[in-house]
């Protein structure tokens, strides 16, 4: 049986578009999000879990609806059909599939920041590197080395690899624009108030936890890339899994943890340490036990990130290919 796969080609097309053009320069869906939030916030926040919840929910839950919304609307191809029918034509599927996917994803921006940071950091301008780097990180870098500051971006390219790249994509192998989409709202979220700050303590709690559990197979396919693709950076992907079996755990987050010990073994070198936000000091451990980071290595950090782009982008469009054909061929026909 022919089938035109519209979720797995746009997918595909999404990520080719995040890759040839960048984030949307302007009008940004996930900046109005962001907007959105802040305005509701005004109104929901409470210092308490239950008030964090409520607001989490109504936002991701929102989202979530009008993205079932879309994806069933645009997966109806004939006027007589009683339930969409993912076998197309399906091209206004495809291209809101790609549409959302572009959106949602930040993976050349990601690494243009970095490198960015990397040419600053070659030129001896630690001013313009500490200015450049706050797009990227949440720590304070004002008092930061050559080297701590190649460190933090490092880790903020190996984490939001996962986050800005693999993540969006598994979630929207496994749910379509629904999980582009729900995905994006609660990553955006946890970034928002999911950190620990006096106000967000208790408020961000289900922001944070929901983040925890939507990430954790991403994260965990995210290292394992990494680690495949160790040879590209001239590393080994055992040196990298043995990084990540001896101090993933050391990391505070559950998540970050495994991707940025991957990164540190393909690499062959130490990450973690003692990070500053604000008042608040974290020890995130020691990743890898290779040689101290320098700038020189934010340029294999990319290529790393970008080669995990791409086996996430082969795998999401195959499993988005399945899941599709799968849906079809249990789907009644009309008329049946």
């Amino acid at each position: 049986m022919r089938v035109l796969c519209s979720s797995a080609t746009g997918l595909l097309v999404g990520w080719l578009a995040d890759e040839g053009l960048g984030d949307p320069s302007r009008y940004h869906p996930v900046a109005g999000f962001g907007h959105v939030a802040s305005a509701l916030e005004q109104k929901t926040w409470r210092d308490q879990r239950a008030a964090g919840a409520a607001h989490v929910a109504l936002l991701v839950g929102t989202t979530l609806l009008g993205g079932v919304a879309l994806e069933r609307l645009t997966l109806v191809n004939r006027p007589d059909a009683r339930r969409p029918d993912p076998r197309g034509p399906g091209v206004l599927h495809l291209a809101l599939t790609a549409a959302a996917c572009w959106a949602v994803l930040g993976g050349r921006s990601l690494r243009r920041e970095a490198a960015a940071v990397g040419t600053l950091l070659a030129a001896d301008d630690l001013n313009g590197a500490r200015d450049r780097i706050r797009s990227l990180v949440g720590r304070d870098p004002t008092h930061l080395s050559a080297d701590e500051l190649a460190r933090a971006v490092i880790e903020s390219v190996a984490e939001n690899s996962s986050d800005a790249v693999v993540a969006p994509l598994f979630w929207g192998a496994v749910a379509g624009i629904p999980g582009l989409l729900g995905y994006r709202a609660i990553n955006t979220l946890d970034a928002m108030i999911g950190h620990r700050s006096p106000r967000y303590h208790r408020f961000g709690w289900a922001a944070a936890r929901l983040d925890d559990l939507v990430n954790w197979i991403p994260a965990r396919l995210a290292a394992g890339l990494a680690a495949a693709a160790a040879p590209l950076v001239g590393g080994s992907p055992a040196a990298a899994f043995d990084t990540v079996r001896a101090d993933a755990h050391k990391h505070p987050s559950p998540n970050a943890g495994p991707v940025e010990a991957a990164f540190a073994g393909a690499l062959g070198v130490r990450l973690g340490g003692t990070n500053r936000y604000g008042d608040r000091v974290e020890d995130r451990g020691t990743l890898g036990a290779g040689r101290p980071v320098t700038a020189a290595d934010i340029a294999g950090a990319n290529r790393l990130a970008a080669a995990v782009g791409v086996g996430a982008a082969v795998l999401a469009t195959l499993g988005a290919f399945a899941r599709q054909r799968f849906l079809s061929e249990r789907r009644p026909k009309v008329g049946a």
